[in-house]
């Protein structure tokens, strides 16, 4: 049995569907980040960074104690890897998806992170920040547009890659974005949406309790010393 340290975030996203594409059981642990319940004590010590998800394993291949892994795109290496599946054992397909994969993570959404603090947080009249995200966001939906001509998946086999990117695009409207001349992507992004393991974690993501944070309080909760959080409520 997994467990899944959670809250409705793109990043936590990705790991509920590799769940269910592996056919796993797993139980969500609710994380309130609207509320700072990252900070808490009690969570630092499994997350030394202060973010959701993390994973729990209490079934690890070495027999040994519950592993605990932190970083959604490390949980989803891992998850491959245990299981044989959406990730090449060696050589270039693996390479191809790890690359996929760190852009993610380096790219895709850090950008698109930043592109919905911006447009929810930014003051009236500062145009910069919201502008300079939002055009990076775009560019990269053109790179993955164009790695996805002629493929059905972003390395050609479905892969960690898919599942790690998918969640971020899906929010395209949300931040404002249009993915309709993207025609790679969007027939991409409607493949995915049409899996049964993703229909599934969407459908196990609603579960997720309403959160009743103000505006105000989501701000005190990750207020700058604290560092900017992966925002709930945007799958």
């Amino acid at each position: 049995m997994y467990e899944v340290h959670a809250c409705g975030s793109p990043n936590v996203i990705k790991v509920i569907i590799c769940l269910a594409e592996l056919g796993q059981d797993w139980r969500e642990i609710w994380v309130d980040v609207t509320r700072g319940g990252q900070h808490d004590a009690d969570f630092l010590r499994i997350s030394p960074n202060g973010r959701v998800p993390v994973l729990v394993d209490h079934a690890p291949s070495d027999g040994g104690e519950p592993a605990v892994v932190w970083e959604s795109g490390a949980i989803l290496a891992y998850l491959a890897e245990k299981h044989g599946q959406f990730l090449p054992p060696s050589g270039r397909g693996r390479s191809a998806v790890m690359t996929w994969l760190f852009w993610q993570m380096a790219g895709l959404g850090p950008m698109s992170g930043q592109n919905a603090h911006f447009l929810q947080y930014d003051p009236p009249g500062s145009d910069y920040a919201q502008n300079r995200y939002h055009v990076e966001v775009e560019r990269l939906y053109r790179v993955l547009d164009r790695q996805l001509a002629g493929r059905d998946f972003i390395c050609g086999d479905y892969s960690i890659a898919d599942m790690a990117c998918y969640p971020w695009v899906r929010i395209h409207r949300r931040l404002q974005h249009d993915i309709s001349g993207l025609p790679a992507l969007e027939a991409w992004a409607a493949r995915m949406g049409e899996r049964e393991g993703v229909a599934r974690a969407y459908a196990r993501m609603q579960q997720e309790p309403a959160g009743t944070a103000s505006r105000q309080e989501r701000w005190d909760a990750m207020r700058p010393e604290r560092g900017l959080e992966a925002l709930a409520g945007l799958g």
